[in-house]
């Protein structure tokens, strides 16, 4: 066994000092088809051996709430609409005079000196897979032969892929990571709008599979399994897993064999590692996967079970507040953008049953672990940095309906025209609201903003520049932005 990490030795004449972390990812390039052209940039990322201190590095936690979450009871009441529109929740004051959120939302209504929200996002798709598209990728034209059912080569890239492709790897870990599973629904429809599209397998994010869900599970419940239309269900708790540390799969599987030293000190658990062929051409996901594999500050952001028990109450022992707490973690060690999907198989597309399930199984882990993520970040000066992002691929109708034939109380259906998102950090001034929907919250009525201004808001936040372009396989260039950040945030 390795001793655990000592100082690093100085060296006479003119050798550079150079980390154990460093030394272990050097010695280990031999098994990871890595040659000596590419010490410079290890060297590079590890000169100090700990990440620097002095400049805060920017990053974003992108939240997203597949299904949709509904406005009304959420971030825009209409508490004086008709009852018909205006639902069964009260509402509740926040710390910006005259504005109130949803009663099930009290720790965020705490804290609306940390967060801004924009109540005028729109776009025009009321369909589960092409809104997902459209907000995962930040483009409201859908691609040409654009499939619902499953992802195409011709999607349009995903804003986590876009980073990935355009934000630099910090401690050699990948720059986009998205957790805690992938989006498909449980019929096998695999949500397109989450992968790299038009950039090619080699841009993919990469997916921490670390929340396992049986086929026959509704989705990605908080803690318990359930179900909207209420059919029996086991009522299983939701496991959090801590996931093997392994490249994508597109790159041909192997296991790291018979190196005594190495073996030895590698996390048997994560000693899953996928090689190719050709050393040069992933070069950048090789170095991510030895920096995961060697460095236990990262290997730490994926394994919970250190924990602070009073941390774990605060975030909530359930898949949203462990997605999160791992989240803030991986900011912390060093990855740009993490994308957090809270709910699996579109797990708040309340058609029915909406204000039982969002009372008593949705809204409240959503406000206690996102506000535990404010809150963390804010004590430990990594807000000011760090953009957080909720939002989902819709809202919902204006009116309450009931289909009898699939649910036994109200709920509302799909509505691309107007959402309510929920913006914190990176310079983002809390205490703000950014546009306004209708008196039916229906329509916006002021300040209309698309997905493309969302996603620009991200790339903003990343200190992408607005001329930035990424290249596809063919090396043809395309831009990042499609819109404008949101000027009123800052």
């Amino acid at each position: 066994m390795l001793p655990r990490r000592q100082q690093p030795a100085s060296i006479t004449f003119r050798h550079p000092v150079v980390s154990r972390r460093f030394a272990l990812q050097a010695g280990a390039m031999s098994l990871l088809g890595l040659g000596m052209e590419h010490l410079g940039a290890l060297r590079e990322a590890n000169a100090s051996g700990e990440p620097s201190r002095n400049v805060p590095a920017r990053s974003v936690i992108f939240v997203f709430l597949s299904g949709g979450l509904a406005q009304h009871e959420s971030f825009d009441p209409k508490p004086d609409a008709p009852e018909g529109i205006r639902g069964e929740f009260r509402s509740i004051a926040t710390g910006i005079p005259g504005v109130q959120i949803c009663e099930h939302l009290p720790l965020l209504a705490q804290r609306t000196h940390l967060w801004s929200m924009v109540r005028s996002l729109t776009h025009g798709s009321n369909e589960h897979s092409a809104a997902h598209h459209i907000m995962l990728t930040g483009r409201s034209d859908l691609p040409i032969g654009f499939n619902p059912s499953r992802p195409q080569s011709t999607d349009w890239p995903s804003i986590s892929a876009v980073v990935g492709a355009m934000a630099a790897p910090r401690n050699n870990l990948p720059p986009s990571v998205v957790l805690p599973e992938r989006l498909i629904h449980n019929t096998g429809r695999v949500i397109p709008g989450q992968f790299a599209g038009t950039m090619g397998p080699r841009k993919e994010p990469w997916f921490i599979d670390a929340a396992p869900l049986e086929p026959s599970a509704y989705g990605a419940f908080p803690e318990y399994e359930f179900d909207h239309q209420d059919r029996p269900l086991s009522q299983r708790r939701q496991q959090f897993a801590v996931p093997d540390l392994a490249l994508p799969e597109s790159l041909g599987a192997a296991r790291l064999s018979g190196r005594l030293g190495l073996l030895d000190f590698i996390d048997r658990r994560r000693a899953g590692l996928e090689q190719s062929a050709d050393a040069g051409r992933f070069d950048a996901r090789r170095q991510a996967a030895v920096s995961m594999l060697t460095d236990p500050s990262v290997r730490r952001a994926f394994d919970l079970a250190d924990a602070d028990p009073r941390q774990l109450d605060r975030y909530g022992r359930n898949a949203f507040g462990w997605s999160l707490l791992m989240a803030r973690r991986l900011v912390e060690a060093g990855v740009s953008l993490v994308q957090v999907n809270l709910g699996n198989n579109e797990t708040w597309d309340t058609h029915g049953n909406a204000f039982p399930h969002l009372k008593d199984r949705l809204l409240p882990p959503m406000d206690r672990s996102v506000s535990a993520l404010l809150d963390d970040l804010h004590a430990c000066g990594l807000l000011e940095s760090t953009l957080v992002v909720m939002a989902g691929e819709f809202g919902r109708t204006p009116r309450i309906s009931l289909l009898p034939s699939a649910y036994k109380l109200p709920g509302r259906d799909h509505w691309g025209r107007v959402q309510s998102v929920l913006l914190a950090g990176g310079g983002v001034v809390g205490g703000r609201v950014i546009g306004s929907s209708d008196r039916n919250g229906g329509e916006p009525a002021s300040e209309p903003h698309p997905p493309e201004n969302l996603a620009a808001t991200i790339y903003r936040a990343l200190g992408i520049p607005p001329l930035a372009a990424w290249k596809d396989e063919l090396d043809r260039p395309h831009r990042v932005y499609h819109g404008a950040p949101i000027a009123a945030l800052a």
